[in-house]
């Protein structure tokens, strides 16, 4: 066809050529969609200039120095809202209800190789979930009692992998303890000490929600299909698998127990930098500016390392973060002060980003929730850059 034009004028000012064949414009395209908005959300606003984050309204510091619990944040999550004390009682009786495992996803636990990582050990059984799930219903209700099951059985997939690995005794969940003391219990077989459960309490808060990071994005993906929230959360799972989301505390203190003592750090980071290594632990797509929640646990790091007669962990971390932002101008992350908060509770270091699922579990789940109840497929466009009018040549006559 011809190319044509239309006048654009309308008497009232200069005439407008137009091609009616134009090509419309071209998306916008980013890598790894840097700054791209994907959806809306109520649940969670991240300020990188002024490093604010806020679940629902509220700062992050309010939220942790308010006293708030975990329970607590993940009922505003869910609910867009905070729990009374009533509301707060019958939410946390609800999760206790739910934490004991199917009997057959525990035996299938004792199958897994004890050599196997434990996130693939918490993919491979929150998936199983779904098999002892009779409840096929999709109304808010039943996605929001499915949620507290989710929510309450994937701490208790962590901590009963742990002991089989370690040949120990399975704990059974005690109803009548908190979200972070039941976890810790299950985990170590002895009750712990308020002051370590408000430490991991905390620790729970700063890792439950961060906007659209990949994981969540990965289950709002799924779950925009209306496929069931044991595969969004599943999906979820292996998206924090990958060492640049979920694996960076346990490589931050890999990074600190090889390099031993304070008086080695300075050698160390001058000859990662000069040898281009990246220092984990450091930078953020979003955060231009401290991490907010770096602030609470580098307190927590040197709280613990005093408690416990062990300051090196946070003498080297407090030295390695004066030496990069020196010199590469980088914050430390959520990632870098949580390595030697774990290490110091005396948790191992494959557990670090299972620990982190079980937080983010909180997230996760709200955004499927608002996905659920506003839903749209998600299907974004990509930006083709390759052949588009090559010529087609039978098998027989190829080279």
């Amino acid at each position: 066809m011809a190319e044509t034009t239309t006048n654009g004028s309308n008497g009232n000012g200069p005439s407008v050529a137009t091609s009616v064949n134009a090509a419309p414009p071209k998306p916008t395209q980013k890598a790894g969609l840097e700054d791209i908005i994907a959806a809306t959300s109520e649940i969670c606003f991240i300020d990188g200039k002024r490093g604010r984050l806020v679940y629902r309204g509220f700062d992050i510091h309010d939220i942790v120095n308010g006293g708030a619990c975990f329970e607590e944040v993940v009922y505003l999550l869910w609910y867009g809202k905070f729990p009374n004390k009533q509301a707060l009682t019958d939410f946390r009786q609800k999760l206790s209800q739910h934490r004991r495992l199917p009997r057959e996803v525990v035996a299938h636990l004792f199958t897994i190789p004890t050599s196997a990582p434990p996130m693939e050990a918490l993919r491979t059984a929150v998936s199983e979930l779904a098999l002892y799930d009779d409840d096929e219903s999709t109304t808010r209700e039943a996605h929001f009692n499915r949620a507290m099951k989710i929510f309450s059985q994937i701490s208790t997939i962590v901590a009963f992998d742990e002991r089989i690995r370690s040949e120990r005794d399975l704990i059974q969940p005690d109803p009548s303890l908190s979200f972070a003391a039941n976890f810790l219990y299950m985990l170590t077989g002895k009750l712990p000490d308020k002051e370590t459960v408000r430490l991991f309490d905390i620790c729970l808060i700063l890792h439950a929600d961060h906007e659209l990071n990949a994981t969540t994005f990965t289950a709002r993906v799924i779950a925009a299909t209306l496929s069931d929230m044991y595969s969004a959360v599943t999906g979820a799972i292996g998206a924090l698998k990958g060492p640049l989301h979920g694996g960076a505390n346990e490589q931050v203190m890999r990074m600190l127990q090889e390099i031993g003592d304070p008086s080695r750090v300075d050698g160390y980071i001058e000859k990662a930098l000069a040898e281009k290594k990246k220092i984990m632990g450091f930078g953020h797509r979003v955060y231009k500016t401290e991490d907010p929640r770096a602030t609470h646990l580098r307190q927590m790091s040197e709280l613990l390392g005093k408690r416990t007669g062990n300051t090196r962990w946070y003498e080297m971390s407090r030295r390695i973060e004066t030496l990069v932002l020196q010199e590469k101008q980088l914050y430390p992350n959520v990632d870098f002060y949580s390595a030697s908060v774990y290490h110091l509770m005396g948790i191992s270091l494959d557990l670090f980003t299972p620990i982190f699922a079980i937080s983010r579990t909180a997230g996760w789940l709200a955004h499927i929730l608002e996905q659920y109840s506003n839903n749209r497929l998600i299907r974004p466009m990509a930006d083709y850059v390759g052949l588009t009018d090559e010529k087609f040549v039978p098998l027989a006559e190829r080279e």
